[in-house]
């Protein structure tokens, strides 16, 4: 089905900055996909991951400044992505870029979300002052790599538990379903995303990714292939219902000094009792003598220390509450030694890394704590998953989060004897291997593996043909357990590309290796959307629309990905249940589910 042209800011130059291969794999997206011209700037061409098309341009330079924008004709252009590793970079060359064209559309990579934020409004605020009406497509998207793609990879490992998205205070979640539970199932879910291969518990059969052909995912079925599908798993969205307030979620706030650590049980006891003693022998003191009760406790204090001069001359009751005093000082003195030996103790083992105890099971073993470990570990801590990590660098960027989350952490290079049994894989739920490197993935599933053989496992892989060769490999030697592979590159690029064609993409649905994406559109000038029903919206195989946005234009959140900062509760204007004959008008938002392809088609930019 071809689309009808229309004027868009999206139709135009897109340039793509960056030093690492999402760079590369964002500016085949805009190419292949969204058949958008692109222009790449890379520090150098030959040294990051694939080679680009050669029908994109690649400018060569060291940093996106001024003289690199200008060369990839930046301030002619109509969206630049910014997707450096170097948070700093990032941020440089998007000011210079606002600068040099007001009206751009930017998409920064941004690992932290605060800064980002903030960044977003400076930038959206400086294209305002330089004449830039409010209402143009001009807008600032921060995204992060590891955001886009820590949920798919916590799905990929967690039993029960799949890709959950937010849409305008609503949780959503796409639910993997076996033959049997697709039969057995009280409820339909509201829509099914996708019918997973043919050939998943197959070691022989297709490999799950674009390539697999009929065998292989198929994204947004019709009904009629839903219905002939009996015999296949299925990825299905189903509502979650809203728990803020019944469950408790572990919430992490910045690094403080754990003082309360120094005040253990025993430490407790063991000021209670003296504080006991003291209260009793002052009592007595008062009652004896007849002094007033603080100047006894006063004398009581300086018997116990045994620093009060002999009572030689005094009466003979004091004398002998003298004697009793300094023998209870010299009972209690080993006592408040050693509890303030185990209080330091107890607070230098909160300050450093916990050791997974000795009965620790059922957990979720992460191996890497880099940007993507950091996010995977924070949203499973979220979820009040146990885990226990592994990590090489001590000064890695997730170790300061797992010493804050008090999150058992054995440091040592898992390639090597005995760390991996460290971290008990042995009785673990499953094993997520998140490092940078390919190869030391491998490394650790396939010991692993040796241990326990059931292992589930799930391992980040870059290269799509190795990735592919890993997981028939490893399903024809354990066909009982659960293999999954994940390029966090690949999952986040679609949403970085979409964001350049000014959509909001709310989340990105990993099916096996194809991608499903999720995102909110106006209807307006949408010719497969305006003044159509609903029924008739749907395109089995490229997009579906799954809700309504009932809120007046005027009083619609912008960011439907974004959770209010006051803490309020916030009342979804989301209808998920439409009647398939609803016409949708040119005032109407709605959220789609789309594959690459499709959402290309649906906004006119695709082929």
């Amino acid at each position: 089905m071809g689309s009808i042209p229309r004027e868009s800011p999206g139709a135009g130059l897109m340039v793509v900055c960056g030093d690492d291969a999402l760079a590369v794999r964002l500016a085949g997206e805009l190419r292949e996909i969204y058949r958008q011209a692109v222009t790449l700037v890379l520090p150098d061409a030959e040294g990051i991951g694939p080679e680009p098309s050669p029908s994109t341009r690649v400018v060569e330079a060291p940093a996106p400044d001024a003289a690199a924008l200008r060369e990839a004709d930046v301030p002619q252009a109509a969206a630049l992505a910014l997707v450096y590793e170097d948070d700093e970079t990032n941020i440089r060359g998007a000011l210079t870029a606002r600068r040099l064209n007001p009206r751009i559309r930017l998409v920064i990579r941004l690992y932290n979300r605060k800064l980002g934020r903030y960044l977003a409004e400076l930038l959206d605020q400086a294209a305002v002052v330089a004449g830039v009406p409010e209402g143009a497509d001009s807008a600032t998207t921060v995204l992060s790599d590891a955001d886009t793609a820590a949920p798919a990879l916590v799905a990929a490992v967690v039993a029960g538990t799949s890709k959950v998205l937010q849409a305008d205070g609503l949780i959503f979640r796409a639910s993997e379903r076996t033959p049997r539970q697709r039969r057995e199932a009280t409820t339909p879910g509201l829509c099914t995303l996708a019918l997973l291969s043919s050939t998943t518990d197959d070691p022989a059969g297709a490999d799950g990714s674009d390539r697999s052909g009929p065998a292989g995912p198929q994204l947004l079925p019709a009904a009629m292939e839903i219905a002939h599908s009996a015999q296949r798993g299925a990825i299905v969205l189903e509502a979650v219902p809203n728990t803020a307030h019944s469950t408790r979620r572990e919430r992490i706030g910045p690094a403080g000094l754990p003082v309360m650590e120094l005040f253990s049980r025993r430490v407790r006891w063991a000021l209670a009792s003296f504080t006991a003693a003291v209260f009793a022998i002052a009592i007595t003191s008062w009652i004896t003598t007849g002094d007033a009760l603080a100047h006894a406790a006063y004398i009581t204090l300086l018997d116990l220390f045994s620093i009060n001069d002999p009572a030689v001359g005094d009466p003979t009751e004091r004398q002998l509450l003298q004697l009793f005093t300094g023998l209870v000082g010299l009972l209690l003195l080993p006592v408040l030694v050693a509890a303030v030996l185990e209080a330091l103790g107890s607070f230098r083992s909160a300050t450093s890394l916990r050791r997974p105890p000795r009965g620790t099971a059922d957990h979720i073993v992460l191996l890497g704590l880099g940007k993507v470990g950091t996010r995977v570990l924070a949203r499973l801590r979220e979820l009040g998953i146990p885990v226990v990590c592994v990590e090489e660098d001590p000064e890695a960027r997730g170790i300061a989060l797992a010493r804050r989350l008090r999150v058992p952490a054995v440091l040592g290079d898992v390639t090597q004897d005995g760390v991996l049994e460290a971290a008990h894989i042995h009785r673990a739920r499953a094993l997520l291997a998140l490092t940078s490197s390919d190869t030391t993935n491998l490394e650790a599933i396939l010991c692993a593996r040796t241990s326990t053989p059931d292992l589930r496992v799930a391992l980040r892989l870059y290269d799509d043909e190795f990735a592919t060769a890993v997981h028939r490999t490893l399903r024809t030697a354990h066909p009982q357990a659960v293999t999954r592979s994940r390029s966090v590159t690949s999952l986040a690029a679609p949403a970085f590309a979409s964001a350049m064609m000014g959509r909001q993409i709310l989340g990105a649905l990993s099916v096996e290796r194809r991608v499903l994406l999720f995102a909110a559109v106006d209807v307006v000038g949408l010719h497969h959307l305006e003044g159509r029903t609903v029924a008739d919206t749907t395109r089995p195989g490229h997009w579906r629309v799954l809700a309504l946005d009932t809120a007046d234009p005027a009083d619609r959140r912008p960011d439907l990905r974004a959770t209010r900062l006051d803490g309020q509760a916030h009342v979804s204007g989301l209808l998920f249940d439409l009647h398939p004959g609803h016409v949708l008008g040119p005032d109407d938002r709605v959220i789609v589910a789309a594959t690459r392809q499709g959402l290309a088609e649906l906004l006119g930019n695709g082929p």
